[in-house]
């Protein structure tokens, strides 16, 4: 079933269709392992731009697709979350580089409408099981890069996850100012 996230912004919003297997907590930090189904995402990738600049500008070509501009002329309504994969360098720090996703809502998983703007990619992924750990306010790279931290160091040597990408994930409109949610996503292997 298909859940529903309320928001001050969008009203309901349909989430994306995860159930959750196991929660944990270790040196202060609470984290989850949840299998996520999989579907049809519309994703735009930047290099060349920091995190934070290529999030947002790969973020406003989604909400113009969701919104009407594709071949359908429909607005779609908006999905949750928005989902940024971050690509790490040995040090940590990330990648000059980022693939924006978001979830095509069920009623158009079928047959998505094509983008109008070819950066814009649809894409049809397998369902996956992740560990994911959560954190308030407005997220930042430093912010994402912290709790990837903290979430790798709670879950030790013994996960077995990938570690050339994560999942950055926010929940929220930037105009909701209070209990924001924020996840990093480890993609178990």
């Amino acid at each position: 079933m298909f859940g529903l996230i309320r928001n001050s912004l969008f009203g309901s919003v349909e989430g994306w269709p995860c159930q959750v297997l196991s929660r944990g907590e270790k040196e202060e930090v609470t984290y989850e392992e949840r299998t996520c189904e999989g579907g049809k995402f519309a994703t735009v990738e930047i290099a060349g731009k920091q995190f934070d600049e290529a999030s947002k500008e790969a973020v406003l070509k989604l909400l113009k697709y969701v919104g009407g501009t594709n071949d359908k002329g429909v607005g779609m309504g908006m999905t949750a979350p928005v989902s940024i994969t971050a690509f790490p360098d040995e040090d940590s720090s990330l990648q000059q580089k980022v693939k924006v996703s978001l979830r095509i809502p069920s009623q158009y998983q079928d047959n998505p409408p094509h983008p109008g703007d070819e950066s814009i990619q649809i894409e049809e992924r397998e369902g996956m099981t992740i560990y994911s750990t959560q954190f308030g306010g407005y997220a930042k790279e430093e912010d994402y890069v912290n709790y990837a931290a903290k979430l790798r160091s709670a879950l030790g040597s013994e996960a077995a996850y990938r570690k050339d990408f994560y999942l950055c994930n926010g929940y929220d409109p930037p105009m909701k100012p209070y209990w924001r949610r924020n996840e990093v996503w480890f993609v178990k292997e």
